[in-house]
């Protein structure tokens, strides 16, 4: 789990995107497993849209690896009504970008490289500072200590033997 500080860091980073990018529709920073890190959205499940994300980024990272062209940068699907952009971020990330048909490509790519650098150095930390802290315990209930109660011992008197009885 992202600690908060860093949580809000990468979505202050999806809204800055947004900013410098006016023409983008929403931002998404996902694990390559398909789970959502944080989101910018508006009228797009980021659930769904994190899951297709992991999809494509597997066969594109197949395709990349059996053509001979190294690891995998970024993936740009053109719609009919405009763009879908995933790029790398850091080890076990992607940001993926939509886009108006009317947005400069050249600029899209752009600032999606560079969000994307971003997002990765964010999450990259993260991931290792949590790696160097303890695992954490789960706090114990306290649970108040009681003592059974004794049986008095018998006396030599008390107790019969073999010959008594």
């Amino acid at each position: 789990m992202l600690p908060e500080s860093d949580l809000a860091a990468v979505q202050d980073e999806l809204r800055r995107l947004r900013t410098r990018v006016p023409q983008l529709t929403g931002a998404l920073a996902a694990g390559v497993d398909g789970l959502v890190v944080a989101h910018d959205t508006p009228g797009v499940d980021p659930d769904g849209l994190a899951a297709l994300t992991a999809a494509s980024l597997g066969v594109a990272v197949r395709l990349a690896d059996a053509t001979g062209n190294g690891g995998f940068r970024e993936l740009l699907v053109r719609g009919e009504r405009g763009y879908v952009a995933t790029y790398a971020a850091g080890r076990t990330a992607v940001l993926t970008l939509l886009a108006q048909d009317r947005v400069n490509v050249g600029r899209l790519h752009l600032e999606g490289r560079r969000a994307g650098a971003r997002v990765g150095e964010l999450l990259d930390a993260a991931e290792a500072e949590a790696r160097l802290r303890p695992p954490e315990r789960p706090a114990r209930a306290a649970t108040a200590r009681t003592r059974a109660t004794r049986t008095p011992r018998a006396t030599a008197t008390e107790t019969p033997t073999a010959t008594e009885s």
